[in-house]
């Protein structure tokens, strides 16, 4: 019997190995703006493919930094020429989404379709049905897991019309982790939490949006750690296209010492 067991375990561990292994076409890459951050990636972020956004500790039930992150690069991805046309799909699970917001990082309302899903599994099959739909250049979809099989559907969408999804893993307000299969069919996945930004010009007010970003997995390339903020441009055009994010530091394992200009402002 135990025989029996061990053998039913390795040929999971197996088959989820293969789904973990099974990617769709790369239908090119979205540079992230400096060279660092692109070669984690294997030369950019992939897309017509999936990719999980989550967040760290309070962030995983607001959703606020997961969210601003995956707006730029939905911006710089639709600012791109052969996304002329095309709009964006953000899947709601919660009435909290601030456009104007958005607008700030470069995705603008015009080319922004908001959808509002009763649970998780009309989310996913909202994200699959928009992937597979002309027109329609980037998914974003809040949902708390998707396991494997749910992946590899999300997978065939992105693959019907070259769509790129970004999955925001977000739970419920006090709720726990929903529960996962251990896998995962993402093209890559992401960890996101929020940084201070630095001074704005001449001192005053904030400057541009900073994240830390801890890439947890990568098909095809390795995992990192990075302090970034927003890029120049701060609209829809090149700009975005080429800087979607500038590097502030690469972090290991160790937090950040303070900016020499913040410890001349203390």
């Amino acid at each position: 019997m135990d025989g029996d067991r061990r053998n039913r375990l390795a040929a999971l561990r197996a088959d989820i190995r293969r789904l973990e292994r099974v990617a769709g076409p790369v239908r090119g890459r979205l540079s992230l703006g400096d060279p660092r951050l692109d070669s984690a990636l294997g030369g950019g972020l992939p897309l017509g493919q999936w990719h999980e956004i989550g967040g760290e500790g309070a962030e995983a039930e607001t959703g606020a930094a997961p969210a601003a992150f995956a707006a730029r690069l939905a911006a710089a991805l639709l600012a791109r020429p052969d996304q002329r046309g095309r709009s964006a799909v953000w899947i709601l699970r919660r009435d909290d989404l601030f456009p104007p917001g958005l607008a700030g990082l470069g995705l603008p309302a015009e080319r922004l379709v908001g959808v509002c899903a009763r649970d998780e599994d009309e989310a996913l099959a909202v994200a699959e049905d928009a992937l597979a739909s002309p027109g329609v250049g980037v998914v974003l979809a809040e949902v708390g897991a998707v396991d494997l099989t749910a992946g590899r559907r999300l997978q065939l969408a992105c693959e019907a019309r070259g769509g790129t999804g970004l999955m925001l893993l977000r739970r419920p307000f006090g709720g726990g982790a929903a529960a996962t299969t251990g896998g995962t069919a993402a093209a890559t996945c992401w960890r996101v939490s929020p940084a201070v930004s630095a001074p704005g010009p001449g001192g005053l007010g904030l400057g541009a949006p900073r994240w830390r970003l801890r890439l947890v997995r990568s098909r095809g390339g390795r995992t990192g750690d990075w302090r970034v903020e927003a890029g120049a441009g701060g609209g829809e055009g090149e700009a975005d296209v080429a800087h979607p994010l500038r590097l502030v530091a690469e972090l290991g394992d160790r937090d950040l010492a303070a900016p020499a200009a913040f410890s001349a402002a203390g």
